[in-house]
């Protein structure tokens, strides 16, 4: 039965039955036969189905939402059973904002050290594309915004506060500034992260409605240090991404007119019991957040702040 809502779940996740079944590593006629049998056991049609995949009934949406608890739980339960024999162990999926990648290694280095056995995979996503794979089981943590758009079923951790800064070449324009107004800021031609990124739309508003359209757009936060260094225009970012230009390749100047900050924090799926590896990951991050761990980066290189 498990091993039904598992294909059934990677059906969702993929859209196609052949990619489906492919994720899964059975043959395409495994997965239709099996998706059959859990209609026949179901007593609906839980799959529209003609050439090709054309979505789930209402009842497939409904079965679909209870196979996400099912599986879920039933990996919680492997991994606690597996914990009894050899520990904490095994693959933890975290995903993360781009803007949250400088501070992850606050919370994977402790959490390595405490439990070497767990190995991270850890993704560079949107703040929609975390929430959607938290739902659809494919990570199991996520770091992202928890105060500008709603956020579903999920559990929260406020990690730290992001604060803002104008990046420019140490030549650039405004580089001798201790502040800037957004006003100031949204006059330069500016590189900064695309529209699906929940930080794009952040420093949109901030930036008002006569903001003109930016020079340059990525989904890279690289590739904007590197418009950045080369002096092709400024940007908008947390200050944790100055240091990771290159020590004074470019200027970190506070954006105080006004001074905004967005939550940033850890995100998990509301579920009781929690897979062991994402309770002791949101154990040692409520730790680490009291601490003030996540805000060491931004203190240090703003110490008047």
């Amino acid at each position: 039965m498990i091993d039904r809502l598992e294909l059934l779940l990677a059906l969702a996740r993929e859209q196609h039955f052949g990619r489906a079944a492919e994720a899964c590593g059975v043959s395409q006629q495994t997965l239709s036969a099996a998706l059959k049998q859990l209609e026949e056991r179901m007593g609906v049609l839980l799959v529209r189905r003609g050439s090709r995949f054309q979505g789930f009934t209402p009842e497939g949406e409904c079965v679909l939402d209870w196979a996400r608890r099912i599986v879920g739980d039933a990996r919680a339960m492997q991994q606690e059973l597996r914990g009894f024999r050899e520990g904490l162990s095994g693959h933890l999926r975290l995903a993360t904002v781009p803007t949250a990648l400088p501070r992850i290694g606050t919370l994977t280095g402790p959490f390595m050290a405490r439990h070497p056995a767990v190995r991270f995979t850890i993704h560079s996503a949107t703040s929609a594309e975390i929430l959607l794979r938290l739902r659809d089981l494919e990570i199991d943590a996520g770091i992202t915004y928890l105060d500008n758009e709603p956020l579903g079923r999920v559990a929260t951790l406020p990690l730290y506060d992001e604060h803002y800064c104008l990046l420019v070449a140490p030549d650039g324009a405004l580089a001798g500034r201790a502040s800037v107004s957004w006003a100031e800021a949204a006059a330069l031609p500016l590189c900064l992260l695309t529209p699906d990124m929940q930080n794009r739309r952040i420093i949109d508003q901030h930036l008002g409605a006569g903001r003109r359209p930016p020079a340059v757009e990525s989904n890279s936060v690289l590739l904007l240090l590197q418009q950045v260094r080369a002096g092709i225009c400024a940007s908008i970012m947390p200050s944790a991404f100055a240091d990771a230009a290159g020590p004074g390749s470019v200027r970190c100047i506070p954006i105080t007119e006004p001074a905004v900050t967005h939550r940033i924090g850890l995100v998990v799926p509301q579920r009781d019991p929690m897979l062991p590896s994402v309770a002791a990951l949101l154990r040692l991050a409520q730790g680490l957040a009291a601490e003030g761990a996540f805000n060491k980066e931004f203190l240090s290189t703003h110490p008047s702040t």
